[in-house]
């Protein structure tokens, strides 16, 4: 945290190593974040870019709390709310078929992938935004409550209920690959 404010009041006095340390210390996990929620790398790391460009446009108004981490997560999640408003469908193409490898597990790894981004789309705006950060960004559920700006209890019964919804999409997508193989 002391680290965090002491870059902070670095930018803020227009330091420009701060600027970059800030960047290189939270750059992937915000693209992480990004990319669960549009599933392109190009726009997720767009959405990276601008996250960081809002941050720094109100730097001189930023008032240090402990958690800058927090603060960058809403804005991306803002942006992703946004970047869903223009865009409803999303087809799944996030992987490039032509450079998958014929090794079986590679090709296991990546059906994975894309049946949870898959599941996590047919799943409600609120309850993936619990998931991602959940179990993607692993963050405490008090964190998740800050950065959504609601109470710990609807954390909890949106990461339940996002949990049930998502073990029923399990079920129904093995009893159908059950029947497709019979």
């Amino acid at each position: 945290m002391e680290a965090d404010y002491l870059l902070i009041k670095r930018m803020k006095q227009g330091d420009e190593g701060a600027f970059d340390q800030f960047i290189h210390k939270y750059y992937q996990d915000i693209l992480n974040y990004c990319s669960y929620h549009c599933g392109n790398n190009e726009d997720a790391e767009d959405l990276t870019q601008e996250t960081f460009v809002n941050f720094f446009s109100r730097l001189s108004d930023y008032q240090f709390r402990g958690k800058s981490k927090n603060y960058l997560y809403t804005i991306s999640s803002n942006l992703c709310k946004n970047y869903y408003k223009k865009k409803k469908d999303i087809p799944i193409e996030s992987f490039q078929l032509e450079n998958i490898k014929s090794d079986k597990d590679e090709n296991l790894k990546i059906d994975n992938k894309m049946f949870i981004e898959w599941a996590l789309r047919k799943l409600s705006e609120e309850y993936k935004e619990v998931i991602i950060l959940y179990y993607f960004e692993e963050l405490k559920l008090k964190d998740i409550a800050k950065i959504l700006n609601i109470g710990l209890p609807l954390v909890k019964y949106r990461l339940r209920q996002a949990k049930m919804q998502l073990k029923e999409l399990l079920e129904k997508e093995d009893r159908n690959e059950n029947r497709r193989s019979n």
